[in-house]
């Protein structure tokens, strides 16, 4: 799968086409016809671009999570405090719900591709693994207890967050100030 700065303008065409189609109707239910349409090519130029519909879904997925994994990275790094930054994630969700609201791609992904050895769900299962890990990271560079725990407890929460979001409810709030509470309860004493 090509990275979005070497595909040709017609690649990025099928690409933007194929990531609002799959995120607004779900990936199996929109057919490579359907792409090439809505992207002004023809299927062989679609095919010759990404070689299958399976590698454009991984395309798809590749290309959010490059861009949620910058904004993530850009909320921790506007955090001067390291406990703080522990629960960057969740204020950086907070952003990218603004324009996603049909929940998590990478959920959806996981739930319409559950075959392990298909390539669009490792790059969702990598996804959630790499969020976990930075939990963990962030966790330990702040000094707190039990940061491998932690960042499994954060990650539920986060991904609870998100599996929630389409309905008519504000569980960001909740979860975030729950994943701030236990942030401070594994905080060394006298902070």
């Amino acid at each position: 799968m090509p990275p979005a700065q070497s595909m040709t303008p017609a690649g990025r065409r099928i690409a933007a086409a194929a990531e609002e189609l799959f995120y607004e109707r779900g990936i199996t239910a929109v057919g490579v016809d359907l792409i090439a349409e809505h992207s002004g090519v023809t299927k062989r130029t679609l095919y010759n671009q990404f070689g299958s519909k399976d590698h454009l879904v991984a395309t798809y997925l590749t290309e959010r999570d490059r861009r949620w994994r910058a904004l993530v990275r850009a909320a921790v790094d506007a955090c001067e405090d390291p406990v703080e930054a522990v629960g960057a994630p969740f204020e950086a969700l907070r952003t990218w719900s603004g324009a996603n609201s049909r929940g998590c791609a990478f959920i959806n992904a996981l739930a319409e591709l559950p075959d392990p050895a298909h390539p669009a769900h490792r790059v969702a299962a990598d996804q959630k693994l790499w969020l976990r890990d930075l939990f963990e990271e962030l966790a330990t560079a702040a000094g707190l207890r039990e940061p491998a725990d932690l960042a499994v407890r954060l990650l539920v929460l986060h991904e609870g967050a998100l599996a929630t979001q389409p309905l008519p409810l504000d569980t960001l709030s909740a979860t975030t100030a729950l994943a701030r509470t236990l942030v401070r309860a594994c905080a060394p004493t006298g902070r």
